[in-house]
């Protein structure tokens, strides 16, 4: 799909799949034509600008994050009339999906809710973790690099990820294999993790493992984590009930696994596609982080989310009414070449890659965008140092330059189902 055949007022965002398999001509001539946008379908309001998105991110009092996992269209029992509607809103949290997760909170509910989290991955938490991450991914490549081959995405990057955030909250070994049995046998909900039409919240089973594990603690002090975990309090000194400490646990592996699962993947296809630039990273190891950070900014994971608009507003030219559905394609603004010299050229050595909004900003900020970097950064050294080369499948997507991938169809995550490589590993490690 080239830039000249891009008619916003006849393509679906939504739907296109064309779009879903490669959204980079969309969002460059999106970028250069209407970098805000007013689709006709639904009427959303889709933001591919940088500055834009800025503008959003840092309105919570403006935009909220209620629909921020939910779709174009809005399934609501009462109509969104008023001049602010943030009330009305709260009242009706429960028809929205994800609703006791604090990426859809608002403040002052997500102000409390963000302490309590940020006091469980600090930075101290985060550098103990670090050894983990480096020993697991040795421990997994010592499995995998034998055979010669291996099916990426679920034989390392979704163990992987889930044991990352399992050893920074301190999850008991013992427990651990139960985790990966329920978050890396099944597909994800694409686009999303959401409740279902029937009510049914697909985190339920991690809510009653840590609701257990809280009260097992709060009245048997282990002295581990677990037990920081359960006397961890708001900002005004009180303690939370075990389901809202739950919920943030959890929180971590739903918005850390897919995300984090396709960074490694969509890094892992770059490195295995570029020869030279697996050569370099192999020769200049420090380059690594810089490479994690332009891959965010050009490949960004989670393409997209929605915000709500409480008031009337306007951006980019355009007036807003309360109730305007937005959404913010993260992908986008790191091609915005209003930002980024050359945007669509990958260029490791980029200066300001880091810019990028891949983690978003503002008080939803990514928490885990530290332990996703960590993971990245670590996976890619080991595999690095203990192979010569690696290479994509051709048995499995096909021969350079006719590649037939297996990505997520999907207009808010961009990654792979399935991603197999092949490798020549270096001597016995």
């Amino acid at each position: 799909m080239s830039t000249v055949e891009i008619d916003p007022e006849r393509i679906d965002y939504f739907t296109d799949a064309g779009i879903a398999a490669d959204s980079a001509p969309y969002f460059d001539y999106m970028l250069a034509n209407h970098p805000v946008w007013r689709e006709s379908k639904y009427g959303v309001v889709i933001v591919t600008g940088y500055e834009e998105a800025l503008q959003v991110y840092h309105q919570p009092e403006v935009y909220s994050s209620i629909n921020r996992t939910g779709g174009p269209v809005l399934d609501l029992p009462v109509e969104l009339a008023g001049d602010d509607l943030t009330d009305l809103l709260e009242q009706h949290r429960q028809y929205f999906p994800t609703n006791d997760q604090i990426v859809t909170f608002d403040p002052p509910m997500h102000t409390d809710h963000r302490a309590l989290l940020m006091g469980l991955i600090t930075p101290k938490r985060l550098k103990e973790n670090e050894d983990f991450l480096k020993a697991t991914a040795d421990r997994f490549l010592d499995e995998l690099l034998p055979a010669g081959k291996c099916e990426f995405i679920w034989e390392y990057a979704k163990r992987y990820a889930i044991l990352a955030v399992a050893d920074l909250l301190g999850v008991p070994e013992a427990d651990r294999p139960m985790l990966i049995e329920l978050l890396a046998t099944e597909a994800p909900m694409l686009g999303n993790l959401e409740l279902k039409k029937t009510g049914h919240n697909s985190l339920e089973r991690l809510y009653d493992y840590f609701v257990g594990k809280i009260q097992e603690r709060r009245e048997h002090p282990a002295g581990d984590l677990l037990t920081g975990m359960a006397a961890a309090t708001f900002p005004d000194g009180t303690l939370p009930e075990p389901i809202q400490v739950a919920r943030i646990a959890s929180n971590l592996f739903a918005a850390g696994n897919e995300t984090t699962v396709q960074l490694l993947g969509i890094s892992l296809t770059r490195i295995a596609e570029d020869p030279e630039l697996q050569d370099l990273l192999r020769r200049e190891p420090a380059l690594i982080p810089k490479f994690i950070e332009e891959v965010l900014r050009i490949e960004a994971p989670i393409r997209g989310s929605f915000r709500l608009t409480k008031v009337a507003t306007s951006i980019g030219g355009l007036d807003l009414a309360p109730g305007t559905v937005v959404l913010l394609l993260h992908g986008a603004a790191g091609r915005d070449a209003r930002v980024f010299d050359n945007p669509g050229q990958f260029d490791v050595t980029r200066a300001n890659a880091r810019q990028h909004l891949a983690f978003g900003r503002g008080i939803h900020t990514c928490p885990g965008a530290p332990l996703a970097r960590a993971e990245a950064v670590y996976s890619i050294q080991r595999f690095l140092e203990r192979t010569e080369s690696i290479r994509v499948s051709e048995k499995h997507h096909g021969p350079a330059g006719d590649r037939h991938w297996d990505l997520m169809e999907s207009y808010k995550f961009r990654g792979h189902t399935h991603l197999y490589l092949e490798y020549t590993a270096r001597g016995a490690q």
